[in-house]
């Protein structure tokens, strides 16, 4: 296959087949019972790969992980919903008759064996992403930019675990000439395995920020645990840092004791290699003026948010370093939008009119906490709107956690936010500083407050939603949307 049928979007057909699923695993091809004169296990060939039967396509393996449940026991589900093949490490006595197996000791260690195989036969580029905030935002602006280069490979969702990054890995097909691989944690060491599996050719920490606290004694460890990702860096590969960052010189430090070959730089300081000079909020996106490698240029990206910015300057930085033309890449942001859950921006209907809202849903620290609220505090209401945050808990931020919610009133009162409806035990200490013309409703929990801000939305207003995922305060924003569906479907009828 030449270059250009690459960059036509070729997806190849094959992902695996059984002697390379088994060569790359040392597992054992086999079927469970059947007629081996009608059947012969090792001639399958799979165009993907699942561990979760709820989403697996036909002709998917299906990877049996002992998690939560231990997948063994769904192995009927997925040779129902059509699966080519199960990597497991027994053969059930229920397992379907005549179903190919690949029977391996450990199931997590077969698909890091097949991520491992999946990259030394590819000959594209690998760039890693890592930070306290913004790594999927930074994953999804990369696959976007990079686009326009050639085939970009990426999880749809944030696979940044244990098993998602080899999972992620192991779905790379052969001939993608880029591959971008989210990597987080929340305990030190978690991130060297998998950077190590991955072997970048660039790796980016987007920040370092109080997060996971729960975990940590302070945020320099923190920035310890995020440093493990330039461990894995290839030959000749480049660390791609944050210049603002207070943790800035201990990260390069690091990237250099872990044989970077060298370095770029983003952030708004002087001498930022890729420096954001000018952030103008510009409707659903911004304006930017940047310099970049000394020289300087403005231009529309389609994502709010002076954070957001900085994530872009720092895809642009990882993109060159792998050798993506600039131009190109940069033409690109503007047509970028916010993933769901992180900023994704919907007009929503109300009685009497449409609202804005905004969904910052999916998970919190104060970092990005701080920076949704200063995406609110960007956004102009409409008529006599209000600027509305529904804020859910901040979870696994240690003894600290009641002082760094406290803290969030300091940013609310900046962004001018009219009304803050707060959910969760550690929510009731930013209540109790706020200034009592802003509270609109403190919950347990975020589930009792969908009723009231379901009433209490109007015309204008912008609803910014964030939280931890524990603290369920999506439910809110889902039932936003849903409210609005109906509404549409409703006038759709009487039309």
């Amino acid at each position: 296959m030449t270059k250009g049928e690459a960059s036509k979007g070729r997806i190849d057909p094959e992902l695996w087949n059984a002697f390379e699923a088994a060569a790359a695993t040392g597992g054992a091809l086999c079927a469970r019972g059947g007629d081996p004169s009608r059947w012969i296990a090792e001639e399958w060939s799979a165009a993907g790969i699942s561990i979760d039967t709820r989403t697996l396509k036909p002709g998917d393996i299906f990877v049996a992980l002992r998690d939560a449940r231990d997948g063994h026991e769904f192995l009927n589900n997925a040779f129902e919903a059509g699966a080519a093949a199960a990597l497991v490490a027994r053969a059930p006595d229920d397992a379907p008759e005549g179903a190919p197996l690949l029977v391996v000791g450990d199931t997590l260690e077969g698909l890091r064996d097949l991520a491992k195989a999946a990259r030394l036969r590819n000959f594209g580029k690998r760039i890693a992403v890592t930070g306290s905030a913004g790594k999927t935002s930074t994953k999804e602006i990369l696959r976007a930019i990079l686009s326009s280069a050639g085939t970009v490979h990426a999880a749809d969702k944030s696979f940044n675990n244990h098993w998602g990054v080899p999972l992620t890995l192991a779905r790379l097909p052969m001939h993608s000439e880029f591959g971008v691989f989210e990597i987080g944690m929340n305990h030190p060491g978690e991130i060297t395995p998998l950077t190590e599996l991955v072997r970048p050719h660039a790796a980016i920490v987007t920040t370092v920020a109080a997060a996971h606290l729960e975990f940590f004694k302070s945020v320099e460890e923190i920035a310890e645990a995020k440093a493990e990702i330039f461990s894995g860096l290839a030959c000749g590969g480049v660390a791609v840092l944050p210049f603002d960052n207070d943790y800035f010189e201990l990260l390069k430090k690091r990237a250099e004791q872990a044989g970077a070959a060298s370095f770029v730089t983003f952030g708004e300081k002087d001498g930022a290699d890729f420096q954001l000079l000018h952030y103008q909020a510009d409707g659903a996106g911004a304006r930017l003026e940047v310099r970049i490698k000394g020289k300087e240029r403005e231009f529309s990206v389609g994502i709010p948010g002076r954070h957001q910015a900085l994530n872009m300057l720092a895809a642009l930085a990882a993109a060159d370093a792998v050798g993506a033309p600039l131009e190109p890449a940069i033409d690109a942001l503007s047509s970028v939008t916010p993933a769901e859950g992180r900023g994704a921006r919907s007009e929503i209907e109300v009685e009497g009119g449409t609202a804005t809202l905004i969904d910052e849903s999916y998970n919190a620290n104060p970092a990005s906490m701080t920076a949704a609220i200063g995406l609110l505090g960007a956004t102009a209401p409409q008529g006599n709107g209000r600027r509305i945050a529904i804020l859910g808990e901040m979870l696994e931020l240690g003894p600290e956690g009641p002082e760094l919610h406290k803290i969030l009133e300091k940013a609310l009162v900046a962004a001018r936010v009219d009304r803050v409806y707060a959910a969760g035990k550690l929510m009731r200490h930013l209540w109790d500083e706020l200034p009592a013309d802003t509270r609109g409703l403190y919950t347990d929990d975020a589930v009792g407050m969908v009723g009231p801000v379901l009433d209490a939305v109007s015309p204008g207003d912008i609803v910014m939603v964030k939280g931890s995922n524990a603290s369920k305060v999506s439910a809110v924003a889902r039932a936003l949307k849903e409210r609005s569906s109906n509404r549409n479907e409703e006038k759709e009828s009487r039309a």
